[in-house]
């Protein structure tokens, strides 16, 4: 592999607005569920606050959940998706009360959530990196698993080809993720050179990183089918669920870049890697490369924490899972892997099983 290479640490600063404690954080606007409120928590309206790419694929299981338990429902003014960071920002500093909360990086319960506002998390799918592209611009023929990266670095920022979609790192984990797989991808495929990585991001690895104009457009994830279809963006990295539900021409990544690797040269590549974020309390923040997993948990100021239990219930039944697989969007895991097996909810202790060591190492 490349043991010789050196950590690279790319620091990514995102100015948090000044009207946090009216909702905002990073860019991104929290728009407060109807279970919040009294007479919603009374009508008991599953709340959930999850991942965007998550989108797609929990409303059928909302639906479903409230279907089973009679005076429920699950509106889509109660469902927020946003970036996973968000997501825990919401819960633990803009009073969000929610019955679920979902996110894209399995780590992120345990270190921000853990313990003060949730007791547990379980792992519930995993899905792999995937670049996404206009197939209908010449640059991208014959773009495969091997030479997307300088396929990309030559197609992108040449006449006649818009820019490559980039997201908030410091709101979304895909935008730390687009950094890891590229930095991977010059380290696998481009003898430990950071070409692919440079020609989106200014600055040598190790330093200050910047999105570069000339290359990249900073937008939301949740928009990139829409920023893809009209032009405004040529290509980006994103979750292959949300490529396979949105119908995106994608190509894969090796399983390392990809970060669906998990064995030991994969776990070794990963620690090299890092880059800062800006937390929640406006400080900087080291993340390393994990592979990717999807999590959920019950907050502990849950307005209906038994809905939220039983939504989690629907997630990983052989409804979730058949839902979470249509079109190899996602690998479903069953038993759900959790880090506290003691602190589940009765409901789905016969469905969970204790993380995977080289998992919980991860959230030390």
């Amino acid at each position: 592999m490349v043991a010789s290479t050196p950590v690279w640490v790319v620091v990514v600063v995102v100015v948090a607005a000044g009207a946090v404690g009216a909702g905002f954080f990073a860019g991104y606007e929290y728009r407060g569920s109807p279970a919040a409120h009294p007479a919603a928590v009374e009508n008991r309206t599953l709340s959930i606050l999850a991942a965007g790419t998550l989108t797609s694929f929990f409303p059928p299981l909302a639906n479903d959940t409230a279907a089973a338990n009679p005076g429920t429902s699950a509106p889509a003014a109660a469902q927020t998706y946003e970036g996973s960071l968000d997501v825990t920002t919401a819960v633990t500093s803009l009073s969000a009360r929610a019955d679920v909360a979902a996110v894209a990086d399995f780590r992120l319960i345990p270190s921000l959530l853990e313990p003060s506002s949730a007791s547990f998390e379980v792992v519930f799918a995993s899905t792999p990196e995937a670049l996404v592209y206009n197939a209908s611009l010449a640059a991208f023929d014959g773009i495969n698993e091997s030479n997307w990266g300088t396929t990309l670095v030559n197609a992108v920022g040449t006449a006649g080809v818009p820019p490559f979609a980039v997201w908030n790192a410091s709101t979304d984990p895909n935008g730390y993720n687009e950094m890891f797989d590229m930095m991977l991808q010059g380290m696998i495929y481009g003898g430990g050179n950071a070409s692919v990585y440079s020609h989106f991001y200014g600055g040598t690895p190790g330093a200050y990183g910047t999105p570069l104009s000339a290359t990249t457009k900073l937008e939301h994830e949740s928009q990139a089918a829409s920023l893809l279809s009209t032009g405004v963006v040529s290509s980006l990295i994103t979750y292959r669920s949300y490529a396979i539900a949105n119908h995106l021409s994608y190509v894969t990544m090796n399983p390392i870049v990809g970060l669906s690797a998990n064995n030991s040269s994969a776990l070794a590549d990963y620690a090299k890697l890092g880059t800062e974020i800006l937390s929640s309390t406006n400080t900087l923040t080291t993340v390393h490369p994990a592979p990717v997993l999807f999590a959920a948990t019950v907050p502990k100021d849950a307005p209906n924490a038994t809905l939220g239990a039983a939504f989690l219930h629907t997630l990983i039944s052989p409804e979730g899972e058949a839902i979470l697989a249509a079109g190899g969007a996602f690998t479903p895991i069953y038993p759900a892997w959790t880090d506290d097996p003691s602190a589940v909810p009765s409901v789905l202790a016969p469905d969970v099983t204790t993380m995977p060591s080289w998992a919980s190492n991860l959230l030390a």
